[in-house]
């Protein structure tokens, strides 16, 4: 295959030597808006009698081309570059132009009614709620969907509870994952609430806020061609920062955060086989060891809890990005995007794998659940309105200390089968105390 000739120009030629810094160039999904921007720039300013017809339609086609991710060859520069995102604003003027053809000038053209200031952040914006809408979302229900069906096959699996990684009231398997459901799409949740503050954009406020040589129907008229973007609340607000982008993205370490604790908790009950809890069996994917035959290690959510630590990390990075803003404008854009855009793609990578490949395939081992639900030494909690607490810590401690059941040690100190009976129901102890009915 033939070797793209070089679109750019001048100025993105001086960005590529200027900065070697990572060799990662800005997320491709920037770069395609960039291209609808630039697209549907060239058609408002056609539409408001400001650039010429036929020179508009070539530099819309051009800009679609980009948008649908032709020319992601012509877009060199290191993501650790200005502040501003100028460079990569600049290289979609001149591949823009170029491809264009005669007579279309990068900035004079392409670059008409607008700045830097407020192409680059409208691009990461939009770029981050399209991605965030059509990616991240669907993986995050997918994977509650996930945990949705293992809460109704477990839900009449009695297992031990576990507080403080002790023994606790015995809890349902089911109830366990129907949590796992619920965090998930609580997380889906507070994405979606971020939403709509991403969706500001500063497009039309040139390079303060103020407007300056664009029409003042511009950002309105874009913004409606492009189907998606707000207007911005204040112009001046949405030049100057990207906390819209700061909430999307805690709303994502959220995520995180949840998928950690999740990750962890199947990790812990599928421990064994013989030396764990051994609750749960989670898929055998492949060998888990060079030297120890028939070893299993559970790779799916040791990578969730890796990918949410890393997304973690980003949102330190992308917090230190936001609180930078100075004055008009922040100058931490491209790392801003650089850390959003990871995020976003490993979540949702992580997030498909799990559903896919771990708990689609979880399986429960019920007699390990029966025996551990039945041997806590908790259920003597149910004993309480029968016996006192003081008598049911009594019971307890000489439980744990002879290494007896609870009815055993219930039974040696007085209490009468019937009631042991009544308050030892396991799978009445899941459902908790029923508020009294009737008159």
């Amino acid at each position: 295959m033939a070797v793209q000739q070089n679109l750019w120009g001048m100025e993105t030629s001086k960005a590529v030597e200027n900065f070697p810094v990572s060799g990662e160039a800005v997320p491709a999904p920037v770069v395609h808006w960039l291209g609808r921007i630039k697209a549907a720039s060239a058609r408002v300013n056609a539409e408001l009698g400001l650039l010429d017809n036929e020179i508009a339609e070539r530099i819309a086609r051009a800009g679609d081309e980009v948008a649908n991710g032709e020319h992601d060859d012509q877009f060199p520069i290191d993501v650790f570059q200005t502040g501003s995102g100028t460079s990569s604003n600049m290289n979609a003027n001149e591949v823009i132009a170029s491809l264009a053809g005669e007579g279309v000038h990068a900035n004079d053209h392409v670059n008409m009614g607008q700045s830097s200031n407020d192409v680059f952040p409208s691009a990461v914006h939009l770029a981050a709620v399209a991605e965030t809408r059509d990616r991240l979302l669907p993986a995050l229900e997918r994977l509650a969907g996930a945990f949705e069906r293992k809460a109704d096959e477990f839900s009449e699996l009695v297992k031990a509870g576990r507080t403080h990684m002790m023994d606790a009231v015995p809890v349902t398997l089911g109830q366990e994952f129907g949590g796992y459901a619920a965090q998930m799409r609580l997380g889906r949740d507070r994405i979606r609430d971020a939403l709509g503050r991403a969706s500001e954009i500063p497009l039309g406020g040139t390079a303060t806020g103020s407007g300056l040589n664009t029409h003042p129907e511009f950002g309105e008229r874009v913004r409606r061609q492009l189907g998606l973007g707000e207007a911005p609340t204040d112009h001046f607000e949405a030049q100057a920062n990207r906390d819209g982008l700061v909430e999307l993205h805690a709303a994502f370490k959220s995520v995180a955060v949840s998928l950690t604790k999740v990750a962890n908790d199947l990790v812990l009950m599928g421990s064994g086989p013989r030396t764990g809890l051994a609750e749960l069996r989670l898929p055998e994917l492949q060998k888990g060891s060079s030297i120890m035959p028939g070893k299993v290690n559970p790779v799916i959510p040791e990578v969730v809890l890796q990918v949410s630590a890393q997304v973690m990390g980003n949102d330190t990075a992308v917090t230190i990005a936001g609180s930078q803003g100075a004055f008009e404008l922040n100058v931490r854009v491209p790392m801003l995007a650089r850390n959003v855009f990871e995020s976003l793609r490993i979540l949702t990578a992580a997030c498909t794998l799990f559903a896919e490949k771990c708990v689609d395939g979880i399986e429960a081992d019920e007699e390990t659940l029966r025996r551990h639900a039945e041997s806590t030494p908790a259920i003597a909690t149910a004993l309480n309105p029968f016996v006192g607490y003081d008598k049911g810590t009594e019971i307890v401690q000489e439980a744990v200390a002879s290494r007896r059941t609870i009815r055993e040690v219930a039974i040696e100190k007085g209490v009468d089968e019937e009631t042991l009976d009544t308050a030892l129901d396991l799978r009445k102890m899941t459902r908790g105390t029923k508020p009294a009915t009737g008159a």
